[in-house]
């Protein structure tokens, strides 16, 4: 049995969650959406999730209206980008209810990562440590130009008379 399978899949849907919740306000959130889709891809192809219907996104791009894929994993409602299949396969729900919401999860996005890491076995690129490099040499001399000091300054007489 791989380590993968012995994830909880209500454990996987709150991972899911604080991903996909910090992904929202993220700055750059774009490896925090690809690790949510490429786990729920691999919780669809081993049957743990199902694809419930289509749903018109709340935020159009570039005003044109399109449409995500609504998946349920465990206890939990996800969206993902869906394929050209699925809407051959699958009913469009309309618009997105907003009156239902995803139970609360008190989990850290670090081990949330950490959950999702190790269920779609990834690990991040070794980050190169990189010596700044200063072009110097053994005959160089630095120039004075701009350095040289004017003729010394006189020192200030005190106008204050003191009896």
């Amino acid at each position: 049995m791989s380590e993968k399978a012995t994830i909880p899949l209500n454990e996987l849907a709150k991972a899911l969650f604080t991903i996909n919740r910090h992904a929202k306000t993220a700055p750059q959130p774009q490896h925090l959406y690809y690790i949510k889709k490429e786990s729920i891809n691999r919780l669809l192809r081993e049957n743990r999730a199902q694809k419930i219907g289509l749903h018109f996104s709340n935020h159009p791009k570039l005003s044109n209206q399109h449409s995500t894929l609504l998946v349920k994993v465990g206890d939990y409602f996800f969206h993902i980008p869906p394929s050209k299949e699925d809407f051959k396969q699958l009913k469009h729900l309309g618009t997105l209810d907003k009156q239902y919401r995803n139970p609360q999860v008190k989990m850290s996005l670090s081990q949330a990562k950490k959950t999702i890491y190790r269920y779609i076995n990834w690990s991040p690129p070794k980050k190169r440590h990189t010596t700044a490099r200063h072009n110097t040499s053994a005959s160089f001399t630095p120039s004075s130009l701009g350095k040289m000091n004017g003729p010394p300054k006189k020192p200030r007489r005190s106008t204050r008379t003191h009896f």
